[in-house]
């Protein structure tokens, strides 16, 4: 037992966490400030959690937030890499600086450890695939850059400080509360709530760019592991399904998923776009007995089905 605080838990996978928390009978803090996240996320919550409005780039907010806690769920962030192209320093702040502040308050706290969440993003447009760990990284834009920074925190402030830390590098996660809205949003809502309004998908670049989709429960499971195995501090693992599939075979199971027949529409690729995503899964099985539990084509009539609900 013990107070588990998850920052960025009004947001798609932090609201996911704090539920699966709660479920299994935990203590809830959160931590957002609404600028991406959504209060409706927590609405059927908000009298069984704490909830500090504050932002992870303030010191004192973060110590607030802080205080007491056992284990942090490190989810905060500003997302989207073409966001970071146009607005580096807001990136920075958010992702780099906003992890240092939680990362210091965290070893005067006494906490015992944090799971941030990385990206996939810093491996960057390597060829080689499946991604690996041991890959040299080398990110294409300021958000991976300010997410790889991340991870060099946590690992300085283990080896500095004896603050337990585990970075887990997302990749391409979707699911159920995931916002389509934004011209910053993630393909999957976004092609979803297109083809459900009737209108077709646009798809960034030819289609044949691949992802390695991985559904949002994928995600909790593996941050909940995170929290216990005994091997993993100081180390960064990859979290996914351990497949790809490209945007056009995406937009195939939709119409499929959906009874429809749209052809996407195509736009010019955007910068800082990935051509292909893959990755590995060994250091995950091994260190957290990780194994992706839903398919992609399971996820996708989960998340399909939610948005027909929600729309």
């Amino acid at each position: 037992m013990g107070l588990y605080l998850v920052t960025g838990g009004a947001g798609f996978i932090g609201s996911h966490l704090v539920h699966a928390l709660l479920q299994r009978g935990e203590q809830v803090r959160v931590l957002d400030d609404f600028s991406t996240g959504r209060r409706d996320h927590l609405l059927n919550i908000l009298d069984q959690i704490e909830l500090v409005e504050g932002s992870l780039a303030d010191p004192h907010a973060v110590d607030r937030a802080v205080e007491g806690v056992t284990f942090i769920l490190h989810q905060g962030a500003r997302p989207s890499i073409q966001r970071s192209i146009h607005d580096p320093f807001g990136t920075h702040e958010a992702n780099a600086t906003g992890t240092l502040n939680l990362l210091v308050a965290a070893r005067r706290a006494g906490v015992s450890r944090v799971v941030y969440a990385s990206s996939s993003s810093v491996y960057g447009d390597t060829p080689a695939l499946p991604k690996e760990e041991r890959m040299q990284p080398e990110p294409r834009s300021p958000y991976a850059a300010s997410k790889l920074a991340g991870e060099l925190y946590c690992q300085v402030f283990q080896r500095a400080h004896g603050l337990e830390t585990i970075s887990l590098r997302y990749f391409n996660v979707f699911g159920p509360r995931q916002d389509p809205s934004s011209e910053y949003a993630a393909v999957i809502p976004k092609f979803i709530t297109a083809m459900l309004a009737g209108r077709p998908p646009t798809i960034f670049g030819d289609g044949k760019q691949s992802r390695d989709f991985t559904y949002v429960q994928d995600v909790v499971e593996t941050n909940l592991r995170a929290l216990e195995a005994p091997q993993a501090p100081g180390s960064v693992m990859n979290v996914a399904c351990g497949e790809r599939h490209t945007l056009l075979q995406l937009v195939d199971l939709l119409n499929d998923i959906l009874g429809t027949d749209f052809e996407p529409t195509f736009a010019p690729m955007r910068q800082g776009d990935v051509r292909h995503s893959h990755a590995s899964t060994v250091l995950a099985r091994g260190l957290l007995g990780y194994e992706p539990s839903v398919s992609f084509r399971e996820g996708l009539e989960r998340t399909v089905e939610w948005f027909k609900r929600h729309g």
